[in-house]
């Protein structure tokens, strides 16, 4: 056997879908075969089971499952009618799909800045952006925070600056639910919550999902039509446009299976998370949860200053240990997003941030052989 053969042997996997499927691997054929007993393959008992699941997991009213965490937040935007003429307050250093739906909505999305040590939007930004938006002539409808990476953002400073400006605030908690802010769960504490079940998201299901969560049961009722055409009292009564957004069955009886073992889950990625921190403080600058919060980290993201970020991933590389940049660009600085308007002051910290950050592999089943493996190799590459 080849060198190059034995490196690939030990390849490390960046997240291990593979392992839980492994520990789920009855319990989730089991699930999916009920619902090919019963073949109500679009909007099943499960789907109704999960959102009352959901809900109940994370303290809110009402769950709306739907085909997409893009599309959770793209059916908020609809629901409150946010569309030409708008501006909604979005953070620059996050996935497109943030400031996509807005644009998708005929409105216009102001790119703030974020907090250099957690990486979610950066409230004073947020201020500012909303003063932008008023000198451009738009109206300021609503702020998109992000909690980036599994961590909650401030959301009581958020909530501040909606208030002040009469903003509505709908979280985007796709790499965050299960996460607390202050002894609440992520999807109880703004007007709408949306999350994604993309596979590889804390929990995830085995195609696109998602689901949006609120206590206002006028909202939740919105979104249930919207979700379905903008159906009425049936399918073939439309109150208003909508969308083919539902979540299918067979996707809801496994993310019922999954959430039963989330927080076993949880507690485990805290667990690593915990121990990359206490290992590689001394070579970088490791993640913080702040006070009154819980991650559940959907990324375990070190920055790295002086150029050191690709040293590291190519000496990684070398080992079969694989590594992610999220995000190398800022969105004002990606090509479909460059002409829309960023707050004054500009965005230096996602500008710098986008050169400094590196992931390393993070899942609930990362154990501590492999884990001191990782740890062994970014400690040697820093320290060379």
């Amino acid at each position: 056997m080849n060198q190059h053969a034995r490196l690939d042997a030990r390849a490390i996997p960046f997240i291990d879908v593979a392992a839980q499927r492994r520990r789920l691997d009855r319990a989730v054929d089991e699930a999916v075969a009920r619902v090919l007993a019963h073949c109500q393959f679009i909007e099943g008992p499960e789907v109704r089971n999960l959102e009352a699941e959901l809900a109940a997991f994370c303290g809110a009213r009402h769950a709306v499952a739907c085909s997409s965490g893009t599309d959770a937040l793209r059916l908020v935007l609809m629901a409150w009618a946010i569309g030409p003429g708008d501006a909604v307050i979005c953070p620059a250093f996050t996935f497109c799909a943030t400031a996509e739906v807005v644009i998708l909505a005929g409105a216009t999305p102001i790119f703030a800045d974020v907090d250099a040590e957690t990486f979610n939007i950066d409230p004073a930004s947020g201020e500012r952006a909303v003063a932008t938006a008023k000198k451009l002539g738009l109206k300021p409808r609503a702020i998109i925070p992000v909690d980036l990476f599994g961590r909650p953002a401030d959301h009581d400073a958020i909530a501040a600056v909606a208030a002040a400006h009469g903003l509505l605030v709908l979280d985007d908690a796709a790499q965050s639910f299960g996460a607390v802010y202050k002894g609440r769960r992520l999807g109880a504490l703004a007007a709408a919550t949306a999350t994604s079940f993309f596979p590889a998201k804390p929990l995830g299901c085995y195609g696109d999902g998602g689901a949006v969560f609120t206590d206002d049961e006028v909202l939740a009722a919105r979104l249930k039509s919207l979700r379905v055409h903008g159906q009425g009292v049936d399918k073939y009564d439309a109150e208003r446009i909508g969308l083919t957004a539902r979540l299918d069955t067979i996707q809801a009886a496994i993310l019922l299976e999954k959430l039963k073992i989330f927080p076993e889950e949880i507690a485990a990625r805290n667990r690593a998370a915990q121990r990359y921190s206490a290992a590689l403080e001394a070579v970088a600058t490791v993640p913080r949860v702040g006070d009154g919060a819980t991650s559940v980290w959907a990324q375990y993201t070190i920055r790295l200053a002086g150029g050191r970020r690709d040293a590291l991933a190519a000496a990684l590389r070398v080992q079969s240990i694989p590594t992610a940049i999220y995000y190398a660009k800022p969105l004002h600085r990606q090509a479909a997003y460059r002409r829309f308007p960023v707050a004054a002051g500009g965005l230096p910290v996602s500008e710098w941030l986008a050169e400094e950050v590196i992931s390393l592999p993070m899942h609930a089943y990362l154990d501590e052989p492999v884990q001191d493996r990782i740890i062994a190799a970014v400690r040697a590459a820093l320290k060379g």
